[in-house]
């Protein structure tokens, strides 16, 4: 009979110990090389993202991810309001107004024109529940009435010393007010108003949509292709290039909406694409004009990535009243 074969000899119990250290120690030392690996291809990650921003940004005078990030907040808080609560779509858009309305007259003060901030804050906001409550006889009525209101608060102020000027100052400064009440609050209410018509919301969200889709279209179009500028001095940044690719993806959206959403014939579509990327071009190119005039590149800071709220509802503006007519004369 054979004995048994023997197998390896006990490791002491002071080796057991150091093979367990240097094993650790090796698992360590791997985890700390993948650590500081793992850190520098984020750097780098990092660092090459930063430049690509830098580079957009420097292109088309905006930071691309804040201004993704915030657009489609806005958007969603948008699309939520109008779609199951009306009410609330007002109150929302009586809000961007009364901001709208305190920056641009903020703007043109800084430029020199002495506009009331707060009366033409108060007068632009009543504008939204006369345009949902009481329709169009309404709406002209208080956007009249917040003229005469904001005109008249700044006759009034000719008695403060600080407020005193030339005459054709004081015109000036009238004509001011009066241009903001029917610039922003006037042509904004528009899609209120749209809104508050039996089906009038899926209209206004529409032209929304559209008005998005053309701004995105220009942009991506004019960083891809753009090369010869569409009206240098009043934008140097927009290029035909890019409103070939606003006028593409409008006719495109406004022919899916047109059947899917608004249950209108496809030629439509085309009509409705068309005039949307005429009148949000229009609006881009009159807010740039504005700013160009007052010498500042935005017209305020309270979005990053976007400027000020103006600068994202330049081309909503003038496209709410044309979504209206549309509306009365095709629905």
């Amino acid at each position: 009979m054979t004995d048994a074969p023997e197998g390896p000899p006990p490791v002491p119990p002071k080796r057991r110990g150091l093979f367990r250290r240097v094993k650790r120690e090796d698992l360590e030392a791997r985890a700390h090389a993948f650590e500081e690996d793992f850190r520098a291809q984020v750097a780098a990650t990092r660092a090459q993202i930063d430049a690509t921003n830098v580079k957009i940004e420097a292109r088309t005078g905006r930071n691309l991810p804040l201004a993704i990030l915030i657009g489609i907040g806005l958007g969603l808080a948008l699309v939520f309001s109008l779609i199951f609560v009306k009410a609330i779509f007002m109150i929302f858009a009586g809000a961007l107004i009364g901001f709208t309305v305190f920056e641009l007259a903020s703007a043109l003060r800084f430029a020199g024109r002495d506009v009331p901030r707060w009366p033409t804050v108060i007068a632009g906001v009543a504008t939204v529940p006369a345009a949902f409550y009481l329709g169009d006889q309404g709406k002209w009525l208080v956007t009249l009435a917040g003229i005469l209101f904001v005109t008249l608060w700044r006759v009034a102020e000719l008695a403060r010393p600080s407020h005193r000027s030339m005459t054709r100052d004081l015109w000036a400064d009238i004509a001011a007010g009066a241009f903001i009440q029917v610039y922003v609050p006037f042509l904004g209410s528009f899609a209120v108003l749209l809104a508050a018509q039996v089906g009038g919301e899926w209209w206004a969200l529409a032209s929304l949509v559209t008005v998005v889709l053309v701004d995105i279209g220009a942009y991506a179009s004019g960083l891809t292709f753009g090369k010869h500028p569409m009206a240098p001095r009043i934008s140097p940044k927009k290029t035909w290039e890019g409103f070939a690719g606003s006028v593409v993806v409008a006719i495109v959206a406004g022919v899916l909406l047109s059947i899917f959403m608004l249950r209108e014939p496809w030629w439509f579509g085309l009509i409705f694409g068309a005039v949307m990327v005429f009148t949000a071009t229009i609006g881009d190119l009159t807010e740039s004009l504005i700013k160009r005039d007052l010498g500042i590149k935005d017209i305020s800071t309270w979005l990053p990535g976007h400027g000020g709220l103006l600068d994202r509802l330049d081309s909503i503006l003038p496209s709410s009243a044309a979504a209206f007519i549309l509306f009365l004369i095709f629905s």
